[in-house]
């Protein structure tokens, strides 16, 4: 997903898919609330990739990640009909999952998520970007590449805040506000976030990837 990609589509074919999202968020959510036969399986062949990558990313441990799968997909079955349709049904999926690894870590005393739960730091004064608006930035540049192997690696080594917000926004291609809404974080910290986040992997990248430096 790019900016110039966005900025392509019709006011009409944007419209017309807002409402057919919308339309989808409700029918899940009555589902969910009558319990209704097969959609729950339906719902994970269809989530199952990006949820795991997202859990992956947030802990670092693929076994601790395929449980915490398992236990989000239960969170769903026994709290479905807290979903209301309001939203995209991805973003309380994404948000039930960043609960239960705060808790995990929570019960684990553990300390490599505390960052997730206390709030804003230094790093979230409010800036001031100037990107423009047809250019591809430094992540989706290399995302388009072969490479999706580095630019995991490249993830991994930022600190958890920003790595998730780059995961939302372009793995899952969440809105900001969407962003905000599953990290629990006022939209200035999720922009500050996001672009601190970009200019952060940008040198990895460019590391990794010597010789396309240039082409960004």
């Amino acid at each position: 997903m790019t900016v110039a990609s966005i900025a392509s589509v019709s006011p009409a074919a944007n419209a017309a898919a807002v409402e057919l999202t919308r339309q989808e968020n409700l029918a899940i959510a009555q589902g969910l609330k009558r319990r209704e036969a097969g959609l729950l399986d339906e719902l994970i062949v269809r989530y199952q990739h990006r949820l795991l990558r997202y859990l992956l990313y947030l802990t670092g441990n693929r076994e601790l990640a395929e449980d915490l799968f398992q236990e989000v997909w239960m969170r769903v079955l026994v709290r479905g009909a807290q979903y209301n349709g309001q939203a995209r049904f991805e973003t309380w999926l994404f948000t039930i999952a960043r609960n239960l690894v705060i808790d995990h870590k929570r019960k684990r005393t553990l300390a490599s998520l505390d960052e997730l739960v206390e709030g804003a730091g230094d790093d979230d004064r409010p800036m001031n970007p100037e990107i423009a608006d047809g250019d591809p930035t430094p992540f989706e540049h290399f995302s388009r590449l072969e490479h999706r192997e580095r630019v995991a690696a490249a993830l991994l080594e930022l600190d958890t805040l920003h790595r998730e917000v780059l995961v939302l926004r372009f793995h899952e291609e969440l809105s900001l506000e969407e962003i905000a809404n599953v990290t629990r974080a006022h939209l200035s910290t999720v922009k500050s976030r996001l672009y601190r986040g970009m200019a952060m992997i940008k040198p990895k990248l460019e590391r990794a990837l010597p010789h396309l430096q240039e082409a960004v």
